[in-house]
């Protein structure tokens, strides 16, 4: 999966945790938690690779396959989960009240939707 739709699911994710929040401040709804934890899983199925291992593959070498193949992807979330919070964090220590979350994970997906592959960076702009 390419980083920028890997970012734009992880903002995604973001978005209908706030949303979920939200609503549990409104009107006490507690509902709602399993679709949050479909979202995730449905993100980690997708981005983590499908891992062959032989049969005959030593304790050693299905750690090293493992390792090699999934580290990839974990990277991948890790650093689109960091971009979010550091916009997140950008905007919440300037100050400005006139900017939502929702407005900088909305404009996080706008420039990530600009990005392919894992060219430059959505952040920088």
């Amino acid at each position: 999966m390419e980083q920028s739709e890997v970012l734009k699911r992880v903002i995604g994710i973001l978005t209908e945790a706030g949303d979920y929040r939200r609503r549990m401040e409104q009107d006490g709804e507690r509902s709602g938690g399993e679709t949050e934890i479909g979202i995730v899983t449905a993100l980690l199925n997708e981005t983590m690779p499908h891992i062959a291992i032989p049969a005959d593959a030593t304790p050693q070498e299905m750690a090293t396959l493992v390792a090699r193949e999934v580290g990839g992807a974990i990277r991948q979330l890790v650093a689109a989960f960091s971009l979010a919070f550091v916009a997140l964090a950008q905007v919440h220590d300037s100050g400005e009240q006139d900017v939502s979350s929702a407005d900088v994970l909305q404009d996080l997906a706008l420039r990530a939707e600009e990005v392919k592959g894992d060219g430059p960076d959505p952040a920088a702009g």
